[in-house]
């Protein structure tokens, strides 16, 4: 079988290119000369552009699911963490809340092209309980399932990032049901889909899985910035 040589000189790969060669200096703390990232508006703590391309910015929060809202009474919630751990476990909202409560502001990048700045996010760092159950080495990606049924997939690498929170209070309110309360991830440096409204089970793997809307062409990789909306 023969295969594809890709086109270094695209578009596509010479962008990426210059997103990685951007976040690099940014991380060594060197002067950056070349051409910012795509986006509008003062730059965040991440050096990108406040609105990604193609957003448009709104006050409002619109609900999007799979047209099932879970109703999860918080003595029957637990999330489960499993796979290559050296101590898998699952944790009652009790357990759950004895984690660090980080409380944070991030912005929320939707791929049906808003966005919503400055949210003010109450919850437990994800790299906080994945270092708890200790993760194997050979860990590569992250399988989410959530209560609905509704399951995505990410990099170990983007799962640990600082900013990636499983939330329980939205601007000093419990995070309501339609938003996935009790509890959801939110994955700010990506599109949303990649955080789970309702999230109950994270499987760390070696091998990747895709998700529900990656299985129906959403990009497996969802940088807003790059406009990865889809495959």
């Amino acid at each position: 079988m023969e295969f594809p040589t890709p086109d270094p000189k695209s578009k596509r790969i010479r962008t990426r290119e210059a997103m990685i060669q951007y976040q690099k200096a940014r991380q060594e703390g060197k002067e950056w000369t070349g051409e910012v990232p795509m986006g509008e508006g003062p730059l965040n703590r991440d050096g990108m552009p406040k609105t990604p391309p193609g957003q448009s910015v709104t006050d409002r929060w619109p609900v999007l699911d799979l047209g099932f809202q879970p109703e999860i009474p918080l003595e029957n919630w637990s999330l489960t963490l499993s796979g290559l751990l050296d101590y898998p476990a699952s944790f009652s909202w009790e357990e759950f809340n004895k984690f660090p409560q980080v409380e944070d502001v991030s912005d929320f990048h939707c791929v049906t092209s808003w966005s919503r700045l400055d949210n003010r996010w109450k919850g437990v760092r994800f790299s906080d309980l994945a270092n708890h159950c200790r993760v194997q080495k050979e860990v590569r990606y992250v399988y989410i399932k959530a209560y609905d049924g509704y399951s995505t997939n990410l990099p170990i690498e983007e799962a640990m990032k600082y900013d990636v929170l499983l939330v329980h209070t939205w601007e000093g309110m419990p995070l309501s049901k339609e938003h996935g309360g009790p509890v959801r991830m939110i994955t700010p440096q990506l599109y949303a889909w990649k955080g789970a409204k309702w999230i109950g089970e994270i499987i760390f793997r070696e091998d990747d899985e895709l998700g529900f809307w990656e299985q129906r062409g959403y990009s497996n990789s969802a940088n807003p910035w790059l406009e990865e909306r889809y495959w």
